[in-house]
This record gives C-alpha cells, sequence and structure tokens, in this order.
C-alpha cells in the first residue's frame, strides 16, 4: 500500500469532516479520525492437531486509520459507520506433523513444487492491508465512557502469505505417500488469498479531553482469508486483530 497516498487521503477526509462537523453542529452528527496499530494473529480456529506447537511469534508493523460519523439517537444510543485502512499482519513459527501443504524444496531429496503432508519446523509472514467499512450500535456508559459493537465487511487491496520449511519431510500426496527428506524450503500462498473479509468488532473508547480520546477494539473475522478452491492449506484461517489507538473527536 502506498502510505503517502492514504494520508494524503486521511488529511482530506479531515478536512472534510471538520467542515460537515460546522455545518451539522446544530444536529445529533459527530464526526471523529483515528488511527492505532493492531495486534493479533491470522490463525485457525480452534487450532488443529497438525499444529504441534507454536514456537514464536511477534507482530508486524500494522497500522491503522479510520474516519467515522455518529448519529446519536437517544442520549445513550449512537450508531456509527465510516472508513478504515489498515494492515493486518503477524510472522509466526510452528512444529507441525502431516501439515497439508505445496512446498517449493530447495534443498532436500528432491527439489522443485511438491504437494503433501509436511512434518517438521514452519516460519509463515502474512501481511495484508485492507479497506474496511464498520457499522456499529453505539452505547454510552458515562460522560467518558462508551463501547461499540456490530459487524464490519473489509475488502483486502494487497497482502501476501509467505513462509519457510525446515529440518522435516514431506510425503507425497498424503500421510502414506513416498518420504522426501525437506532441508530448506519455501511457500507462497498469496495466490490464494480472498478479498473480501467479513466479522465482527467490540470495542470501547475513554475520552480523555474533550477532542482526544483512547481506544481499543477486538475484531474477529467470521470467513477464512483462503478461497473455497485453495486446498494447499487444508483448514481455513481468521483475521483475529486487538487494535489500540488514539481519536479526535471535532
Amino acid at each position: 500500500m502506498n502510505f503517502r497516498k492514504i494520508g494524503c487521503a486521511v488529511i482530506m477526509l479531515t478536512l472534510t469532516l471538520s467542515a460537515a462537523a460546522q455545518s451539522e453542529s446544530g444536529k445529533k452528527f459527530e464526526y471523529r479520525i483515528k488511527a492505532g496499530f493492531n495486534i493479533g494473529g491470522t490463525l485457525p480456529i480452534p487450532l488443529p492437531a497438525e499444529i504441534r506447537k507454536i514456537e514464536s511469534y511477534s507482530p508486524t508493523m500494522a497500522f491503522t486509520v479510520e474516519g467515522s460519523v455518529l448519529r446519536w439517537f437517544t442520549p445513550k444510543w449512537a450508531l456509527t459507520t465510516g472508513l478504515r485502512f489498515e494492515t493486518k499482519g503477524m510472522n509466526a513459527g510452528a512444529k507441525v506433523k502431516n501439515y497439508q501443504m505445496t512446498l517449493l524444496i530447495e534443498n532436500g531429496d528432491k527439489t522443485g513444487e511438491m504437494s503433501g503432508r509436511f512434518t517438521g519446523r514452519i516460519k509463515t509472514r502474512v501481511q495484508n492491508e485492507y479497506i474496511t467499512l464498520p457499522i456499529l450500535v453505539v452505547r454510552e456508559l458515562s460522560p467518558r465512557w462508551e463501547i461499540k459493537l456490530g459487524p464490519y465487511i473489509a475488502y483486502r487491496i494487497d497482502g501476501s502469505f509467505t513462509g519457510s520449511a525446515f529440518d522435516g519431510y514431506i510425503r507425497d500426496g498424503d500421510p502414506t505417500g513416498t518420504k522426501v527428506g525437506v532441508e530448506s524450503a519455501t511457500y507462497d500462498f498469496g495466490y490464494g488469498l480472498r478479498h473480501f473479509n467479513w466479522g465482527g468488532q467490540f470495542g470501547a473508547e475513554w475520552q480523555a479531553y474533550r477532542h482526544l480520546s483512547v481506544y481499543a477494539d477486538l475484531t474477529c473475522a467470521a470467513n477464512s482469508i483462503f478461497k473455497k478452491d485453495f486446498h494447499s492449506v487444508s483448514f481455513d484461517m481468521y483475521n483475529l486483530y486487538f487494535t489500540i489507538g488514539f481519536g479526535y473527536r471535532f
């Protein structure tokens, strides 16, 4: 993603919201912008038996920026929606057994592409960029606290799912296939990523000052990041991320 273009878009959105806030000052509308970080993972739920042990995990630099509008229907209840640019990513290492995948073997008993059941160690890097539209119900708990709940829909504009496999072997086709030793191999499942992602979001926001706030959100996808006809990985994987950041209220 070109973050310079996104920055320009956010500035334009800020100016638009500021002008709208002035023109709608007599109505029950509120305009906000937010910026934060996503921390979480893209993972199978529940964890399948093929993944025997998680050996490492680290988040990537995953930013999020958002412009939103709230419509207050009562002093305590509102509806909010907006547009969010965000990155979701992670680095993870695991020990696996009979893990269905397609590998490009670089060093081993054979070289070249092979599909089958891998036993050994893998390291995966996921980095996906989305434009997200949340539609949330807002409940004000106090003059400073509010909670939000609702669905979201996201469109992936760029992304990758890559990794390496090593210190193991792969059985050609199924667990009883020919055993091929693997010293090092790579995989790239970017071609299997779907564009649309949807799920649920829950969050809370605290108004620290008149215009500044601190917020936290939890988003959990309801559909897999992989297409239905993608079979290089035998189970679905879901985006599950926690967001923390700051907001400005006009």
